[in-house]
């Protein structure tokens, strides 16, 4: 009896464990995915000389994240973008030109990166030289 009991509380922490290692993995390949759209949208403003104007435009339109939702993208050139950047806990705008992120784990997201509900979001910040968790964005 008293081996499965000791059996049964080595399960239940790997399987915490095992959540946690598979989230990690789900971030990183977001942040990997980031990378390379955002290379490529770099590459389309230079040939272009403006961002597109939707993932579609550069091949990414069906794109989905690690938790299966499509990555979210916002021109930040246009009169549309204005005003609809994300934002720090200063609510200084985290990019120049355009807005590419992940709603994470919760699917859920806002504006500033304070709420509880974009800590989990994989944002590109400061054009591109941050790539990763909301959570871990220090601005």
């Amino acid at each position: 009896m008293l081996g499965l009991a000791i059996i049964a509380v080595l399960a239940t922490v790997a399987t915490g464990k095992y959540k946690d290692y598979r989230e990690r993995v789900r971030v990183m390949q977001a942040v990997a995915d980031i990378g390379g759209m955002q290379t490529t949208i770099s590459q389309y403003s230079l040939d272009n000389r403006s961002p597109p104007n939707s993932l579609a435009d550069v091949g990414f339109g069906s794109k989905l994240d690690p938790w299966g939702r499509p990555y979210q993208y916002l021109d930040l050139t246009t009169i549309k973008g204005k005003g609809k950047s994300r934002r720090d806990k200063f609510l200084n705008p985290l990019n120049t030109e355009f807005d590419l992120y992940s709603l994470g784990k919760d699917g859920q997201t806002q504006t500033s990166l304070v709420p509880n509900v974009s800590r989990d979001d994989v944002v590109r910040a400061r054009d591109g030289r941050f790539i990763g968790l909301a959570s871990d964005f220090d601005p």
